[in-house]
């Protein structure tokens, strides 16, 4: 399944771009069965109830039925739904705009594409839906949890272009975290380390071998046990920033999965992850122009966390 399609076939809606699902070269019977085995999340009755409202299109724009064969290698189109998505109660700020990137400011608990029980409550898809942006795609992503900024492409045309930009690292990310103080630490500081995935859920973990993830680190602030830091990223690793504090005894304010797992439970919002995409730079691959972003969003003063002892 992925979601490249063609707008003839299935046109977007509500800011959802249809899903897609390729039949096998190998099979027989009827779609409907294939749909129901291949796609468990959506009972029987539903595909049927899709299938009957030509939900479902081939991709030669032919809707579906019920009694649809199984055609080996054929394309379908459909629409993920959710039957209840819960609000998420923050707003995201469109920073800048023009005919190919959009930069964005994303509050924190926001995730920025569909996944899970996140469909509507994403980033991308309120931004397609209030800008009307069917082409509008990520160039990078960040945390659900983290906050700040995020640049979209605008259109397909160019969007290789920008891609390319955060493959090649030369997109400067600058990261703002609060963490424990620990005055044995020197700063600034750059943390080399092999991160792979831990066989648990999404989690990271350092791991003997070559290094893969490279963060440098300064202080920027520090009162009361706690302070602030600048972090760069020089690798883009899934939880890098996180892990890479944790590794140093310094788990980041708020962090639910690093260096435990304490995920708090659906709509408490009380502890924000302490980290903030603050600034993206970068040299735009199309007009040459030198870019500069900057978030307005704003991490807790430290004040906050010393006089909680």
């Amino acid at each position: 399944m992925h979601n490249s399609h063609d707008p003839r076939v299935l046109p977007m809606r509500d800011g959802v771009a249809p899903s897609c699902v390729v039949l096998p070269s190998v099979g027989q019977g009827l779609l409907l069965d294939f749909l129901v085995r291949r796609l468990q999340a959506v009972a029987r009755e539903d595909w049927l109830r899709r299938l009957a409202a030509g939900e479902v299109v081939d991709e030669f724009g032919v809707a579906a039925t019920a009694r649809s064969p199984f055609t080996p290698g054929v394309r379908y189109y459909y629409y993920r739904e959710l039957e209840i998505e819960t609000p998420i109660p923050f707003e995201e700020a469109v920073l800048y705009k023009d005919e190919h990137i959009l930069v964005a400011d994303k509050p924190h608990f926001l995730p920025v594409v569909p996944a899970g029980r996140y469909l509507q409550q994403t980033l991308l898809v309120r931004l397609r839906r209030s800008l009307g942006l069917a082409e509008l795609s990520p160039v990078h992503r960040i945390d659900r949890d983290t906050a700040g900024l995020v640049l979209f492409s605008v259109q397909r045309a160019t969007r290789g272009i920008y891609q390319a930009l955060f493959r090649e690292r030369k997109v400067r990310k600058i990261y703002e975290a609060v963490a424990p103080w620990r005055a044995d630490l020197l700063f600034p500081r750059t943390h080399e380390s092999r991160l792979e995935e831990s066989g648990h859920f999404f989690r990271m973990h350092e791991v003997p071998g070559v290094p893969n993830a490279i963060t440098a680190m300064d202080v920027v602030e520090q009162a009361g046990g706690w302070a602030r830091y600048r972090l760069e990223p020089i690798t883009g690793k899934r939880h890098q920033l996180r892990v890479h504090m944790a590794a140093l005894g310094l788990p980041l304010c708020g962090d639910a999965f690093y260096p435990e797992v304490n995920d708090p439970p659906e709509g408490d919002y009380s502890n924000p992850l302490q980290l903030l995409a603050r600034s993206l730079s970068f040299t735009d691959p199309v007009t040459g122009q030198e870019r500069r972003f900057d978030s307005r969003l704003r991490l807790r003063s430290l004040e906050n966390f010393t006089f909680q002892g």
